[in-house]
């Protein structure tokens, strides 16, 4: 079997992953993804649909040719990445369906005009940058997965270790934060003052990433307390990050020290 490279490939409503990254979750998947060499999962949900291997696509759910995106996603398929994949230009998806995740939420397309936050595509694929604090697979865009790396070494060399709390989001992930919290008791508003609207949050373009320290709870304002975050504040502008919500940030998003961008801003 060929050794696929670890790239995420994105299509609107399914992601490919490479084999080997994902937990089967019973028996019989376990079995079928030991053997694959891509993995289709719904965006969704995150419900694995079907595998990829030598043999062919395996469904791992019923009426599999019924999902919606099915044939984009077997077309991604045909897709080779050469051993530098960061060499090649990173093309976005389209920014459809947006509207509708808004109207479920309540808003409309007064919000980006009102916070100052512009749209955010997500890129068509995104390169593995190791795990997260949480043993998961982190996805950036390659540009930032490279610097992310570089800046993680350095600050290892300096006896200082930073974590990854959480990388690349799609435009339906962010949608499940919201709905997660709003069936836990909490309002939109209350939402909005932490985390984005779906399509406006940095999390979609892989640019951007949550950071951490051992020791010290995810995303949380006492992160500025430590060592860790005094380091990025003299260091990170070195490999191309900054903090993206300092405080009285013009867009209502409330103070995020663990949060980082790497690149220009994407706002105004």
């Amino acid at each position: 079997m060929r050794v696929q490279p670890r790239i995420l490939v994105n299509t609107p409503h399914i992601e490919l992953w490479p084999g080997g990254l994902l937990r089967a979750r019973s028996n019989r998947d376990a079995r079928i993804l030991a053997g694959a060499q891509r993995v289709f999962r719904r965006k969704r949900d995150g419900r694995y649909l079907a595998a990829l291997g030598p043999d062919g696509l395996q469904p791992l759910i019923p009426r599999l040719a019924r999902e919606p995106g099915l044939a984009d996603a077997t077309a991604a398929t045909s897709q080779h990445f050469p051993s530098r994949p960061g060499l090649l230009r990173v093309a976005h998806l389209p920014l459809d369906r947006l509207q509708e995740r808004l109207e479920s939420l309540g808003l409309d397309g007064s919000y980006g005009q009102r916070t100052g936050l512009p749209l955010v595509a997500e890129p068509g694929w995104l390169a593995f940058a190791g795990k997260d604090r949480f043993g998961r697979a982190l996805w950036l865009h390659p540009l930032a997965a490279l610097a992310w790396k570089r800046m993680r070494d350095a600050a290892s060399a300096a006896g200082m270790h930073l974590d990854a709390i959480s990388g690349y989001r799609s435009h339906d992930y962010q949608l499940g934060i919201f709905e997660r919290k709003r069936e836990r008791g909490q309002t939109v508003e209350h939402i909005l003052a932490v985390n984005a609207a779906p399509g406006y949050s940095e999390h979609h373009s892989g640019l951007a990433l949550d950071i951490g320290t051992p020791g010290e709870p995810p995303a949380e304002e006492s992160f500025e307390q430590t060592a860790a975050f005094e380091w990025l504040s003299e260091h990170a502008g070195d490999h191309g990050f900054a903090m993206s919500y300092p405080r009285d940030n013009p867009h209502g998003i409330v103070y995020e020290p663990w949060h980082w961008r790497f690149g220009p801003s994407i706002g105004p």
